[in-house]
């Protein structure tokens, strides 16, 4: 019995959440190379944290608020373009997104809106008491996830005092 124009595909639809960080670096590589080996389609999201600029809240603040959210918004398309072209020489040819939320959830809510197979996403791994006092996006998006989500882990040595 034929499936013709079914996907046998492990993978049809890749999402990674990306940020400036370093740590965002190898899980970008690690996307691309299943993406390719897949067949499947890449989507690559930033979500410009809304926690960091709502405090700016007061009247008084607008004018700060907006430059601040622009830089932010900014930030965000310059990295989705660095990764656009990274999947770009790899002949993808990905869907790019940027939302404004708390990060978790706007990462939890695409995966569902865009019936995503896989999530990939970087981890910085620090020292034991800097994770436990700082919870990070990728633990929680792993934590609440209802689909598959692989952690590509870059070791970040501890920073030297200056």
């Amino acid at each position: 019995m034929g499936s013709a124009g079914v996907s046998t595909a492990m993978y049809d639809r890749i999402l990674l959440p990306t940020d400036a960080e370093k740590g965002a670096e190898l899980a970008t590589e690690h996307a691309i190379t299943v993406a390719e080996s897949t067949g499947a389609e890449l989507h690559l999201l930033y979500v410009v944290d809304s926690d960091v600029y709502s405090s700016y809240s007061g009247d008084e603040y607008v004018h700060e608020f907006e430059g601040l959210e622009s830089a932010l918004e900014s930030i965000g398309e310059e990295t989705l373009e660095e990764a656009t072209e990274q999947a770009n020489e790899a002949g993808l040819d990905p869907a790019t997104t940027v939302r404004h939320g708390r990060p978790a959830e706007e990462i939890l809510a695409y995966a569902d809106e865009e019936d995503v197979d896989l999530l990939i996403m970087g981890s910085k791994e620090r020292p034991g008491e800097y994770r436990q006092l700082l919870g990070s996006v990728t633990e929680r998006v792993s934590r609440l996830a209802s689909r598959p989500v692989t952690i590509v882990k870059t070791p970040v040595e501890a920073e030297a005092e200056t």
